[in-house]
């Protein structure tokens, strides 16, 4: 039993990799992912701006292999193209080499996008490799609601003198052929 566990859970982290690698073809393809023709390609839309984060600490997991885990809770305020607020959760791991780190996060963000309003959720998985890092963002599949319904997209983090900002890629149905 313990064995078909690890099984699953591997067979898990796997696909959640592979998904987390592959974001840009979902973007790019999930017209083809919701199982219905689409007479019109979706466009591509650019959206940015400012943002600030609040991140506080949350109780620790026990962590009797010394691992280093964390927890915090995020509050961020967007504005420009994206008006709102988000709310989630962060868990991290340090390790003893420096530089090297991970985490990964959810939050549900609550505003308008382009003036379309509702909400969505975004998932984050990053790494830090010596110094290197890698982070992938990306909305979850179907979690858009009102007139945010359908959304798919990317979205980097820029941090340029304290200062937070965002560059999110995304299509939503009801974009076809509108330019921005």
């Amino acid at each position: 039993m313990k064995s078909q566990l690890g099984a699953a859970a591997g067979a898990f982290a796997s696909l959640c990799l592979i998904l987390g690698l592959g974001s840009s073809a979902y973007a790019q393809n999930s017209s083809q992912d919701t199982g219905t023709a689409r007479k019109e390609a979706l466009v591509t839309v650019h959206a940015s701006g400012p943002f600030e984060v609040k991140l506080n600490p949350l109780p620790a997991y026990n962590d009797a292999e010394g691992a280093m885990l964390g927890r915090m809770s995020i509050d961020k305020q967007f504005h420009g193209d994206l008006e709102g607020t988000s709310k989630g959760e962060m868990l991290s791991a340090m390790t003893g080499v420096k530089g090297s780190a991970g985490y990964v996060a959810v939050e549900r963000v609550t505003g308008t996008l382009h003036g379309r309003s509702g909400t969505f959720v975004l998932q984050h998985s990053a790494t830090m490799n010596r110094g290197e890092p890698q982070l992938t963002i990306i909305v979850v599949p179907d979690s858009g609601t009102g007139q945010l319904e359908g959304l798919v997209g990317t979205m980097k983090i820029n941090i340029a003198d304290g200062k937070h900002s965002y560059e999110f890629e995304y299509t939503l149905p009801g974009e076809e052929g509108k330019k921005p």
